[in-house]
């Protein structure tokens, strides 16, 4: 694993509280930034995550609120950044499937509006609202957002047509933040393959096996992996923005 000193570095990660964003911000934490993790304020999984990471001694701090919800977004935000001090590094990584089990992508009646409207609220609409509320903090310290992508934004068949949507359009926002809120902060995205994680997508035991056949470093992806990624474009790659990084093991070439 890549090792950075964070030490006084401040760090704000949405969907915290379990897979990738857990492991994000146990990483930086461990390298010595306070980092605040935002969860649903309904779910367990967010004071255990807080439990276990300060039951190693690292300084995290509790950030609960709904970001499909604008106005608990911008609180969380402001709220997190207030008890930080300053903000470093914001990392959207909130997202839901919106199903658990894959809709193929032939099925267009099953996609229902209301379907569209879940994911597209969770996983577009709260990179914006939390970058916007963010950008100001990050203006002053010069940092940097990372976002949470997909391989599915560039095309590839995911979970369902909404969620492959979803993320093409996080991969723009990137591009157009980056263009917004420079030459102060960098935006970045991630674009994992399949991860192992806690999400309850029901991926079958054929695809899984047939999707680490079909990709050149023969696993999925952890949230290991994407977490090292999520930190060096956070505070290394001084001059990468406006890109979204592909880590999949190959899959998509």
């Amino acid at each position: 694993m890549m090792t950075f000193d964070l030490t006084g570095k401040t760090v704000l990660i949405t969907g915290g509280a379990s897979g990738i964003g857990y492991e994000a911000a146990r990483v930086m934490a461990r390298s010595g930034a306070t980092v605040a993790i935002n969860y649903l304020p309904d779910d367990v999984r967010g004071e255990q995550a807080l439990a276990d990471l300060r039951a190693e001694g690292l300084a995290v701090i509790g950030a609960p609120g709904d970001l499909a919800d604008p106005a608990q977004a911008e609180s969380m935000v402001k709220q997190a950044v207030a008890e930080l001090g300053h903000l470093d590094l914001l990392v959207n990584n909130a997202g839901t499937p919106g199903v658990k089990n894959p809709i193929p992508i032939q099925d267009l009646e099953s996609v229902s509006e209301a379907l569209w409207q879940t994911i597209l609220n969770v996983n577009l609409m709260s990179v914006f609202r939390c970058s916007k509320a963010a950008a100001a903090s990050l203006k002053a310290s010069h940092g940097a957002i990372v976002n949470t992508a997909s391989i599915a934004g560039f095309g590839s068949i995911a979970s369902t047509i909404a969620y492959s949507a979803s993320k093409a359009g996080v991969i723009n926002l990137t591009k157009n933040l980056a263009h917004a809120l420079a030459p102060e902060v960098r935006v970045n995205a991630v674009a994992p393959g399949s991860v192992e994680s806690s999400w309850a997508i029901e991926w079958s035991d054929e695809r899984r096996k047939n999707t680490i056949a079909a990709t050149p470093l023969q696993r999925w992806c952890t949230p290991d992996d994407v977490a090292e990624l999520i930190v060096y474009l956070g505070f290394g790659g001084r001059m990468i923005t406006g890109q979204t990084v592909i880590i999949d093991g190959g899959i998509s070439i």
